[in-house]
């Protein structure tokens, strides 16, 4: 049975967070074990919409191409619009997660769904409150995982990629990555 570990880096802009998933892809990190989540908070008048149809996807508001551009990378997508936190993107495993918890009740002492996500499989509470406050503070996280030498290589990544934080968490609960 392999090794599960996770690394979560947190950008301050799109555009970093865009860099990282860019980079780990011309690495040749297997994009199945990558997740991004973030909000689209600059939408000033215009409609911000989602819609999945097929195999195209339409986003409006201002980070728009940012978004659309990740669909073609990643797998699985949602929009979340959770109390406290309000609307979100999540793409890739992480969205599964989410909605285990909110379907399981797995959300604990107060956590929203998406830090009870989080702590769901294995990271730790206080890391995950840490995410979800960046989130609420219109931060990008990236969430690469895999074996501890994909996710040091990962964290790598991540660090050059311009994340200010980027913190390994060894032994997530396998079941949830498969």
């Amino acid at each position: 049975m392999s090794e599960h570990n996770a690394v979560v880096g947190i950008f301050n802009t799109h555009t970093e967070a865009e860099t990282s998933i860019k980079e780990l892809q011309r690495s040749g990190f297997d994009m199945k074990k990558l997740s991004i989540v973030g909000k689209d908070y600059h939408t000033e008048e215009h409609v911000v919409g989602y819609y999945n149809a097929g195999d195209r996807m339409k986003v409006w508001g201002k980070q728009g191409a940012f978004w659309g551009g990740l669909w073609g990378m990643l797998f699985g997508s949602a929009l979340f619009v959770v109390p406290g936190i309000g609307p979100f993107f999540a793409f890739g495993p992480l969205v599964g997660w989410i909605v285990g918890a909110l379907e399981g009740a797995v959300v604990i002492g107060g956590l929203s769904a998406l830090a009870g996500a989080l702590c769901s499989i294995g990271i730790p509470k206080d890391s995950s409150i840490l995410y979800e406050t960046a989130i609420k503070s219109d931060k990008f996280l990236v969430i690469a995982h895999g074996t501890a030498g994909e996710v040091a290589k990962a964290k790598g990544i991540l660090e050059t990629a311009g994340a200010v934080q980027a913190d390994v968490h060894p032994g997530i609960v396998g079941e949830f990555l498969a």
